[in-house]
């Protein structure tokens, strides 16, 4: 595809928790503008089948924590310049929220240096839509005053002397893409004498027809949920306010196993072809 020499807008936005209902109008609006859609993974297939364009340009740049078929941020890079640079109005969707654990600095950079407008539409995190639907307040009066967003997807992200101070807070801890070494979480913060009765609950697929909340002591996770293997996404909160959700929950869970949300490796040969049109453009420019 050859450029144009116009230069186009790149809208940075998110797509919501799943629940395709918490996609903002915003948001919706502009999908249905876009000439090209670069979809993160976590985006339910209800909204990009509702608002996406018939004639706009679907690309799946779907990561997964840990999984070697994820798209490399560069190849996603290339691409937001190469569209920009043709003129095309780019919606880059991501789930949750644009600017909460993502790769929006690197975009950001590479947008700013080829002189691509850009606009940062927010959503609702993941923190929220899950707390939201597990009937978990975060910051409920008496039980705390503040909240945590925090990841430990490696080991080496958080240091001793956080952990600490993890465990002495009464603040509320919501950990993102940290199902998969929730098992360091619970040792690092048992190991500095968290309060014994602080509760965990594992929210999987939050939002979503199939969401299942798991709630336990933190002191009784060996016993009760170590060695199980969560779904993609799961979100972990830690603290006191995980003890109103026998109170206050609303929606009963699916007890499904099945995927909402596609496995990366499934939409990897998405974008293949369009990586190699786009190094093919570059290697001709």
């Amino acid at each position: 595809m050859m450029s144009t020499n116009q230069t186009g807008k790149v809208i940075l936005a998110g797509a919501g928790p799943g629940d395709p209902e918490l996609l903002t109008i915003k948001v919706a609006r502009y999908l249905q503008q876009a000439d090209v859609v670069l979809t993160d993974r976590l985006v339910s297939e209800d909204i990009l089948k509702a608002y996406v364009r018939k004639d706009a340009e679907l690309i799946y740049v779907g990561k997964q924590c840990r999984r070697g078929a994820s798209t490399p941020q560069e190849t996603i890079n290339e691409l937001l310049v190469e569209y920009g640079h043709q003129g095309k109005l780019v919606v880059r969707l991501k789930g949750g929220d644009v600017s909460i654990f993502s790769n929006i600095l690197d975009e950001l950079e590479v947008l700013a240096a080829h002189h691509i407008p850009y606009e940062i539409v927010p959503g609702v995190t993941a923190a929220l839509g899950a707390a939201a639907c597990a009937g978990i307040p975060l910051t409920a009066r008496g039980y705390t005053t503040a909240v945590r967003l925090l990841t430990y997807y490696k080991s080496d992200v958080v240091t001793e002397d956080y952990w600490r101070e993890l465990a002495a807070t009464d603040d509320t801890l919501v950990f993102y893409m940290s199902s998969e070494t929730l098992e360091g979480v619970v040792a690092n913060l048992t190991k500095n004498n968290i309060a014994v009765d602080k509760l965990l609950a594992v929210i999987e697929q939050a939002t979503t027809p199939l969401q299942n909340v798991y709630v336990t002591n933190i002191y009784a996770y060996n016993e009760q949920l170590k060695g199980k293997k969560f779904i993609s996404p799961s979100l972990v909160i830690i603290g006191k306010v995980v003890g109103l959700h026998e109170q206050f929950n609303w929606l009963a869970n699916s007890d499904s196993r099945e995927d909402y949300f596609k496995p990366v490796a499934k939409l990897f040969t998405t974008i293949t072809d369009h990586t190699e049109k786009v190094k093919d453009h570059v290697s001709r420019a």
